[in-house]
């Protein structure tokens, strides 16, 4: 598993080798100047103990002044280049986290919450960040530190590096005593935070509900009791990490007072010179802050392996629908037929089907409306037209083509659908009305608008069609939203309409006119109107009534009405509400 994360560190860093690789290369210059100048002060010391001259020290003060300087720019260099690569990581993460999740079925996004993807595209990569650029970089300078320094340092004392290192041991055996509770306490608070976001991103989409029902008094309660519990599991971090840190941290410095204890004995027995000494000294102290800062490194690391699991476990999920090397082009001239053959449908985790082979013709240009009680099915043949749903191949077929076969990109742009959300962006009500064509004219959204009989609407309201819609569109109303996500559709010109309850909140005569609308004129679509408005489904051409998963009854408004059946009873219902309002 760890292999497979530094494996994935590698994958990530690959594409800025280049950058990275300079980085590294500063890095070990400054190590180099590290070393170079103690060994130099070392020299200045013992030369200045035979014969001493104010010039001379001038001279050797301005040098070391120089090469520090050369030291400082450099390091500035690789901390520039590093933490850049690791910048550049995110913007590639996040890009490639954004462009997957694109990809995917609507199914994976009801199986996954909003807050925890955000969460994991935001906290979790911002965490691969510093792994690439903060810990890279200690990572580096502490192996540079280390294999520089050492060598020297037992050219000097054989017998005072190895006392002075001796606890370095030590030190690693606390690191990997602490390596696995790190990693699952920084994984909890990465979750604990997924679960506070998911909250937080729920309430502000049902606020109004949340007033409606004057329920703030629960949902700030539940909001503090996931708080707390993001709150105990950074505590329990942070007691893990201050338990650690101060006790590496201790250790490191012990080396220092092994060889102020050791040394000092070997100089006044006069076996070591004081440029030596003062040498030593300065190269333990060089070894003591990498060391110190291991701790911060294994921090960032084990944050780093915890969301590169979260993240990759978005990445490594193959959408179930996609386009294969057979995937075919829709002709330039789409006809409208679909035709379905047998079509069942059952939902993962399911074991009652939600289409029970179904089979039907429609004709191109035909409007069929389909109706039938709640949990009878009708959404799921409207997903499963367009492939939003994984449906098995030789099921249902456009213009006669597999639409399994089709790709994805000419199926969809046959195809324009309603559904039953109504969900607009946060824009302007122009914008909202061509997202399917960003290029349209004001005349060609107009006429779209008016199709869809929102137009006059719009010109009352103070911007028109510049008015700000608000978020999921709440300026407006329910009727409003649906009329206008009808424009969008219409602006298109798909020769196919699916319109999944989509005119629910817009009364039984507007509905009707614009039915009608859609049934007129040479360039007839063909339209699949789903709905509970009877009175608007009886003036399709053809009427498709289905209950549990089958459709059960076919035929036009009349010839229904003579049959005895479900059609019958539903239109019962719909003439005596007619009579109570």
């Amino acid at each position: 598993m760890a292999n497979s994360r530094l494996a994935k560190l590698g994958t990530y860093l690959r594409p800025h080798w280049r950058t990275c690789t300079v980085g590294i290369l500063a890095l070990l210059i400054v190590n180099a100047l590290g070393v170079y100048i103690p060994l130099l002060i070392r020299n200045i010391i013992d030369t200045l103990q035979v014969t001493f001259s104010f010039g001379q020290v001038i001279q050797y003060v301005v040098l070391i002044f120089v090469l520090s300087s050369v030291m400082w720019v450099i390091r500035m260099i690789s901390r520039v280049a590093l933490f850049g690569v690791g910048r550049q990581v995110e913007f590639d993460l996040k890009q490639k986290i954004f462009e997957h999740l694109l990809r995917l079925e609507p199914s994976y996004f009801a199986a996954n919450t909003a807050g925890d993807l955000i969460n994991r595209a935001t906290s979790d990569v911002d965490n691969i960040r510093r792994l690439l650029g903060f810990a890279v970089l200690s990572i580096a300078n502490t192996i540079f530190a280390y294999a520089l320094t050492l060598p020297v340092m037992l050219a000097i004392s054989v017998q005072l590096t190895l006392a002075a290192i001796a606890v370095y041991p030590v030190m690693m055996f606390l690191v990997q005593l602490f390596s696995d509770r790190l990693r699952k306490e920084q994984q909890q608070v990465q979750e604990e935070l997924s679960t506070v976001s998911e909250l937080i991103q729920e309430d502000m989409s049902g606020i109004a509900l949340i007033k409606i029902y004057a329920q703030e008094q629960n949902e700030r309660r539940a909001f503090r009791h996931k708080n707390q519990q993001l709150l105990d599991a950074n505590l329990k971090l942070a007691k893990t990490r201050n338990t650690l840190f101060p006790l590496v941290s201790g250790l490191a410095y012990v080396s220092l007072l092994i060889l102020l204890w050791l040394g000092s004995g070997q100089l006044i027995a006069g076996t070591l010179s004081v440029g030596d000494f003062i040498a030593l000294i300065l190269y333990v102290e060089r070894l003591v802050f990498p060391t110190a800062l291991l701790g911060f490194t294994i921090t960032a690391y084990q944050r780093g392996e915890v969301s590169i699991d979260r993240i990759e476990s978005i990445l490594t999920v193959s959408p179930k629908i996609q386009d294969t090397n057979e995937s075919i082009t829709l002709a330039q001239h789409v006809r409208g037929e679909l035709i379905a053959r047998n079509l069942s449908f059952t939902y993962p985790g399911s074991t009652i089907p939600a289409l029970k082979e179904i089979s039907f013709k429609i004709t191109p240009g035909e409007t069929v409306a389909v109706v039938g009680p709640i949990g009878a099915g009708k959404s799921t043949l409207a997903n499963a037209i367009p492939r939003l749903l994984d449906i098995e191949p030789g099921k249902l077929f456009l213009d006669g083509n597999d639409i399994t076969q089709i790709k994805l990109q000419d199926l969809r742009s046959a195809i324009a659908y309603v559904p039953q959300d109504s969900f607009l962006f946060s824009t302007t009500i122009k914008n909202n009305i061509r997202y399917g064509d960003p290029l349209s004219e004001q005349t060609e959204v107009e006429y779209s608008a008016k199709q869809a009989q929102i137009h006059p609407e719009i010109l009352n309201f103070p911007q028109q069609y510049k008015t700000i819609v608000g978020e999921r569109g709440i300026t407006l109303s329910g009727g409003q939203r649906q009329r206008t996500a009808l424009a969008r559709a219409l602006l298109v010109d798909a020769p196919v309409l699916i319109l999944d309850d989509a005119l629910s909140s817009v009364d039984n005569q507007t509905a009707t006119k614009i039915l009608n609308n859609l049934s007129r004129g040479t360039q007839r679509k063909t339209v699949v109107f789903i709905s509970h408005q009877m009175s608007a489904a009886a003036t399709a051409d053809r009427i498709f009534v289905m209950n549990q998963g089958q459709i059960v009854q076919t035929g036009t408004h009349a010839e229904l009405l003579q049959q005895p059946g479900l059609y019958r009873t539903l239109w019962n219902q719909h003439q005596m509400k007619e009579l109570l309002q």
